[in-house]
């Protein structure tokens, strides 16, 4: 056998060595594009599991983030971050009152 000979072509086995890759090639791209399917859904499902109010929003910002990406990441935030609480959270803080300082505190400021 030289360097220059193939093996296997002209044969059979060519054939079926080149359908098998035919084969897992499409299976590759299948399987990926159903993996990226999946997880853009993933705003969608959340949203569902918890009756997220919002599911219509979350929906269309979903589709929508197929062509601008970062609409989804706003959609992601919706689906998993629960607004009402983070907004009374929010409003809780700003409402705090501040903390009076002690006299410890004051002696430390003013070295």
């Amino acid at each position: 056998m030289s360097l220059l000979s193939v093996p296997f072509v002209g044969t059979g086995a060519d054939t079926a060595l080149h359908v098998v890759a035919g084969v897992v090639l499409v299976a590759t791209i299948a399987a990926a594009c159903y993996g990226f399917w999946r997880f853009h859904e993933l705003p969608i499902n959340k949203a569902h599991s918890k009756d997220h109010h919002q599911l219509g929003l979350i929906t269309a910002l979903t589709w929508i983030g197929f062509i601008w990406h970062w609409v989804w990441v706003l959609a992601v935030i919706l689906a998993f971050v629960d607004m009402e609480k983070a907004i009374i959270n929010l409003r809780d803080t700003w409402h705090a009152k501040p903390q009076p300082e002690t006299k410890s505190d004051e002696e430390n400021h003013s070295c």
